[in-house]
């Protein structure tokens, strides 16, 4: 992946060369370009403002960097939502090619926890200080595009737009020493950025929730004869719990399993005493929590026993999507085998019974 797009070029483009010498090495870890050491905090000797806003500059990079790589290497279609709002901020997530419009395959579709990352992460600290096969979502992407699934990403923490942001972001350094004068040229102080943000939310995009139900309406539940497969990670739980709430017939038909990683629903207070959606989740999700158990033990608890838990082998949560990936497309296999197997019994006993009544 890292061998195909740089991110040191990433770096280049934005003027932070000097203070970012970071790129991924072959094993995709991020990796000091000189000393190979893995990234180091506390840049500037103990002035945490400045090291929390390069921070978040590298992070900013690796939001952008990963984007690239959705499209180039894993060759997802950028979509913008809605369409027709060109003119306004507007949210936007990936897709495979043909995702909408192949019948043949199946669907699976990338749900992830609340934070600043975006779309093709799980975690932004985890990519950090663990690479990118462990904190972003390319690896499970490839794993299904292998497996002939068709891909849905989406982006649900991009809720707003920082009118700011886009332009004073390159200006982390302005204010150091001899690289200042060059770049106050460019941009405006990055250490204002925060006196004065204006966040603008975007148009059906303003919270996780809103983001995925405006994909379910037009896309997802405009596909024909896919079976539809979620994983979602920590907040995304709750999200997809809402969305079958939501849409609790269009949902129950269309989607055959669902893999939740360490996550934030409540069955309680989502679902309450739905009988139909309660049997519905008994049969057809499957959640991955932090434990130090090893994978696929069960790890049922008191509170959380609604459908089957096992470890995520791992009692880290960034670190669960990753430790369970293997785990996950299994069950996914078994899944979509078991309900071939249950649609080819309904349609014997369809036709038998046809025959009967004819033959009466």
């Amino acid at each position: 992946v890292t061998q195909k797009l740089s991110f040191q070029k990433f770096i280049e483009q934005s003027d932070l060369l000097e203070e970012l010498k970071y790129d991924f090495n072959e094993k995709a870890e991020l990796r000091h370009t000189e000393t190979h050491g893995p990234f180091a905090f506390n840049y500037y000797k103990n002035v945490l403002e400045r090291n929390s806003k390069r921070y978040w500059a590298l992070g900013h990079l690796l939001e952008q960097y990963i984007y690239e790589l959705l499209e180039k290497v894993c060759k997802l279609q950028k979509v913008y939502i809605p369409p027709e709002a060109d003119k306004e901020p507007r949210s936007f997530f990936f897709m495979s090619e043909r995702a909408l419009s192949n019948h043949h395959s199946a669907l699976l579709v990338l749900l992830q926890d609340h934070g600043v990352f975006r779309a093709g992460q799980w975690s932004q600290q985890a990519i950090i200080h663990h690479g990118l096969q462990h904190g972003s979502q390319i690896p499970c992407i490839q794993m299904a595009l292998q497996a002939h699934y068709d891909v849905i990403v989406l982006n649900p923490n991009d809720n707003f737009v920082d009118q700011q942001t886009g332009e004073e972001w390159k200006g982390l350094l302005t204010q150091n020493g001899e690289f200042a004068s060059r770049k106050m040229v460019q941009t405006k102080s990055f250490f204002s950025l925060q006196e004065s943000l204006q966040c603008i939310p975007k148009r059906c995009s303003k919270t996780p929730e809103e983001h995925m139900a405006y994909i379910w309406d037009y896309f997802i539940s405009k596909t024909e004869g896919k079976d539809v497969a979620f994983i979602v990670h920590g907040y995304g739980g709750l999200v997809f719990m809402d969305l079958l709430v939501r849409k609790k017939w269009d949902v129950m038909s269309k989607v055959y399993a669902v893999a939740l990683i360490d996550s934030e629903h409540h069955v309680g207070h989502q679902l309450g005493r739905d009988v139909q959606l309660l049997e519905w989740i008994k049969q057809h999700c499957r959640e991955w929590v932090t434990s130090p158990k090893p994978l696929d033990k069960p790890a049922t608890t008191v509170l959380k026993k609604e459908f089957p838990i096992v470890s995520a082998g791992t009692e880290k949560h960034n670190l669960a999507p990753s430790s369970s990936l293997q785990s996950i497309f299994k069950y996914f296999r078994k899944a979509l085998k078991a309900k071939a197997a249950n649609f080819s019994r309904v349609s014997i006993m369809t036709r038998s019974s046809t025959k009967r009544k004819q033959s009466a």
